[in-house]
């Protein structure tokens, strides 16, 4: 039986970087590295790959992980991962890490793990925030940013810079400080969540900032928000891939050093 199983979805086909889950990370396929930090997790009972591609599941099995094969026609990782649920009726809860995440945190996934199990409420989902370090983070379009009220709940996301500061203009602001948050792309869910999440349609919200988080904001549902120092170093460009093998190269060199 797993209480909670770790999802990480996966497809073939991106309009930036085609064949995504496959690209060399220095010696490995980027699906290897995300799912090796994944079974990192001290709180889960199973690591899944869920995909719309043969080549990735037979990837994924070659190594000894587990993967399904899902339909090619889902809006979003979340909406793969409900599918994968209503397979698994044994499974409580689920956490949905992205395909492109290669240096995801494992405590980071324990954290949300952990506070999705302290929460009483069914239909609660936990996502995960990080401080912005710098102007430029603050302002690009593909880094989404966060507000939450006083209780850790999410108010609001997007790719706009957000809050606005009518004091001082963004060159001036200095980073990190205690209100600029980038949403890190990490969600915990119970599984009721995602036997409704069909039901949910996308809202005007969704569709102009391109952001699913927002159709669950449209329709109601909470979303507790946790903190983390971990930075995320999402993939989605070849140029994106080549920069991280820099930055483990340097690291590594520097550790030998």
């Amino acid at each position: 039986m797993s209480e909670l199983m770790i999802v990480i979805p996966a497809r073939y086909q991106s309009s930036r970087f085609p064949g995504k889950p496959l690209a060399k990370l220095l010696d490995k396929p980027m699906i290897q590295w995300v799912l090796e930090r994944c079974r990192q997790s001290k709180l889960a009972d199973q690591v899944l790959v869920a995909t719309d591609d043969q080549r990735i599941y037979q990837a994924v099995t070659a190594i000894g992980g587990k993967a399904e094969i899902t339909g090619m026609d889902h809006q979003s990782g979340t909406d793969r991962i409900a599918e994968i649920a209503a397979r698994h009726p044994e499974t409580t809860w689920f956490i949905n890490v992205q395909g492109d995440e290669p240096d995801i945190s494992p405590s980071l996934i324990d954290g949300v793990a952990a506070a999705l199990r302290k929460s009483s409420a069914p239909d609660i989902i936990v996502t995960a925030r990080s401080p912005i370090r710098s102007a430029a983070s603050f302002r690009s379009p593909h880094v989404v940013k966060i507000v939450t009220d006083l209780h850790g709940q999410a108010l609001y996301f997007s790719r706009s810079p957000i809050p606005h500061n009518r004091s001082i203009s963004v060159d001036e602001q200095t980073f990190p400080n205690p209100i600029c948050w980038q949403h890190i792309g990490i969600y915990g869910y119970h599984r009721s969540f995602l036997q409704r999440l069909p039901e949910l349609q996308p809202g005007e919200l969704e569709k102009i900032e391109s952001l699913e988080q927002l159709r669950w904001l449209e329709n109601g549902y909470r979303i507790k928000v946790i903190d983390t120092d971990y930075h995320s170093h999402g993939i989605d460009t070849p140029e994106d891939l080549e920069m991280l093998a820099k930055c483990w190269k340097a690291k590594k060199m520097a550790e030998i050093s």
